[in-house]
């Protein structure tokens, strides 16, 4: 993705903000606000941002899981799914 094809100033949002957000919407690209030449914001729609949120959250999910594997914190899964069905049964 090219960010250089979706840079506007800041008074290209001010006089246009509707247009932007339609943009943005059908688009899903972000767009890059500058500011005196320089970028100063990244505006984006609300459902790339949410996509973006949970990659996130599964990337960081990952990076413990890998934490733990080099820490030694890991159980083989037969003994965890023995565990789980044993307490299953307490219910």
């Amino acid at each position: 993705m090219r960010y250089s094809a979706q840079v506007r100033p800041i008074s290209y949002l001010k006089a246009n903000a509707a247009k932007v957000l339609l943009d943005l919407a059908a688009t899903r690209e972000p767009m890059v606000i500058t500011q005196n030449g320089e970028a100063k914001a990244v505006l984006q729609d609300v459902a790339s941002f949410e996509q973006t949120q949970e990659t996130l959250a599964l990337l960081k999910i990952l990076a413990i899981g890998n934490q733990d594997i080099e820490a030694g914190r890991t159980s083989p899964a037969r003994d965890v799914i023995a565990r789980l069905k044993a307490g299953a049964g307490k219910r």
